[in-house]
């Protein structure tokens, strides 16, 4: 998918030729250095050094993948069951037994209820305000941040953008914060911070196979461009540093003064060795996985996405979100009925995701503990709200709607205690029965996870200090 989004070096419109002239070392520093926008990687090299000169200790292996269902899975149907409710209830599928004594999940998350020691589920996660298109409230842990209801809804920053500024790479040959976003609605972006911590668009560097809006695999990889150098130049030319310095110098004098197009230092030099460099080439680049590991992970995107995100924590990403939509309107999780295509209700629409996301979930975690990287990753699968409690909505047979009241989620890894449920529902799933957890107990606990300080505060543009964790605090049964 083509980058859509504006960008801090916009204004060098790397893309459009000069006169008369059709190549040139110029026009090559342009196209590069809007790459190097969408990289992110000056300014999060900038804060990494900062934090370090504090005394802070931001190069760790400590990392979140974030599984984004993005439409909003039914937490009924899936992690909160409720067998002994009329049909138009508890919904078509039936609960199994899982590895935690007393624990009930779904029939077709058959290889999760079997590691459902390695998982905690949460059932009492407060979804007020939270919305889709843009997905913001749960991404952000800011129930303000709806833009829909707010014309500053968008600029509350992405959890992942906080930890990009904030803790920055593991390396410094990688971005910080990654995502394979099918569609920017369902994403968010850094806002307040500076569009330099927006996420890495990494289905631009990955090849992929591409799947159309209804989730069938139309046979075609996808050609990612980002690595490629323009015709007559090579690696060896752009680690010529002299003459890319001397020419970064020339090309600082054309920046504006709005902050906008800060840090074009000495962690620009490092910025463009991320380009260049072999390590974020090797992390991208799925066909130097062993094949036997492939095909544990298995040919669906998604899955293949998890195995991307997993090769990239391992190379130094601190945060990697995966888009896990077919559909780029409101997202193939949001399952109102059958009648509504592409959606489709409970047994059409969220049956078929379910074996799905069971391979791929546990498969990622799996392969991650074998790796010893467990405790480091914090994998964390969720949408942005519940769905009804009851069936039949919009005119369909088995559809459920929006519920921002209250939905499931579930984490691994991370360090943290798990095999155990946190919270309850009362009998019809509707409503928290005990222990709410919000947003903003999430964020404070992937922050604590990511040694962010939980008082970190940013300022948005009146000056004002926002902090990133408001009245949230970490969840302390996962500690």
């Amino acid at each position: 998918m083509p980058h859509q989004h504006d960008h801090a070096f916009q204004a060098f419109n790397g893309r459009r030729r000069e006169g008369l002239v059709c190549a040139s070392r110029r026009n090559f520093l342009k196209a590069s250095l809007a790459g190097i926008a969408g990289l992110t990687v000056p300014n999060l090299l900038q804060s990494n050094a900062q934090a370090s000169a504090a005394g802070q200790t931001p190069c760790t292996n400590k990392s979140v993948i974030l599984l984004w269902m993005a439409g909003g899975p039914s937490h009924i149907d899936m992690w909160d069951m409720k067998p002994d409710r009329p049909l138009e209830n508890r919904g078509p599928f039936s609960p199994i037994a899982t590895g935690v004594p007393g624990v009930q999940i779904c029939e077709y998350l058959p290889k999760q209820a079997a590691l459902l020691d390695k998982f905690t589920i949460i059932r009492s996660m407060d979804a007020t305000h939270s919305n889709h298109e843009p997905n913001m409230v749960m991404q952000t842990a800011n129930a303000d941040a709806e833009p829909r209801l707010s014309r500053v809804g968008h600029m509350y920053p992405a959890i992942g953008s906080i930890v990009a500024k904030h803790h920055g790479p593991n390396h410094p040959g990688m971005p910080a914060y990654a995502a394979f976003m099918r569609s920017r609605s369902h994403l968010a972006f850094a806002g307040y911070l500076g569009r330099q911590y927006d996420p890495f668009m990494a289905q631009q560097a990955s090849a992929l196979p591409i799947y159309d809006l209804v989730g069938n695999n139309t046979g075609r990889v996808s050609n990612p461009t980002l690595f490629q150098m323009p015709t007559g130049v090579d690696f060896e030319r752009i680690h010529e540093r002299r003459s890319l310095v001397r020419s970064f110098d020339t090309l600082r004098s054309e920046l504006d003064t709005s902050g906008s197009m800060a840090a074009m230092d000495r962690y620009g030099q490092q910025a463009v060795e991320m380009i260049a460099g072999r390590r974020a080439q090797a992390a991208f680049d799925i066909s130097r996985e062993p094949q036997a590991m492939r095909d544990r992970y298995g040919s669906h995107l998604w899955c293949q996405q998890a195995l991307l995100a997993r090769r990239l924590v391992e190379a130094g990403v601190s945060f990697v979100t995966i888009d896990l939509s077919y559909h780029t309107a409101s997202g193939t999780w949001d399952t109102h009925g059958d009648n509504i295509p592409p959606y489709g209700g409970i047994w059409n629409g969220l049956r078929p995701l379910l074996p799905l996301f069971d391979h791929l979930v546990t498969t990622l975690v799996g392969d991650l503990d074998q790796r010893g990287m467990l405790d480091d990753v914090l994998v964390i699968a969720m949408g942005e709200f519940g769905r009804t409690p009851q069936t039949g909505t919009q005119e369909s047979t088995d559809g459920r709607n929006h519920w921002p009241v209250v939905m499931s989620l579930c984490l691994a890894g991370g360090g943290f205690r798990h095999g155990q449920v946190i919270g309850a529902t009362e009998a019809d799933g509707g409503q928290i029965k005990e222990r709410r957890v919000t947003p903003s107990d999430l964020a404070a606990t992937i922050y604590h996870h990511m040694d962010v300080p939980l008082n970190t505060h940013y300022l948005d543009p009146s000056g004002r200090p926002r902090g990133i964790v408001e009245g949230g605090s970490v969840i302390q049964e996962l500690t």
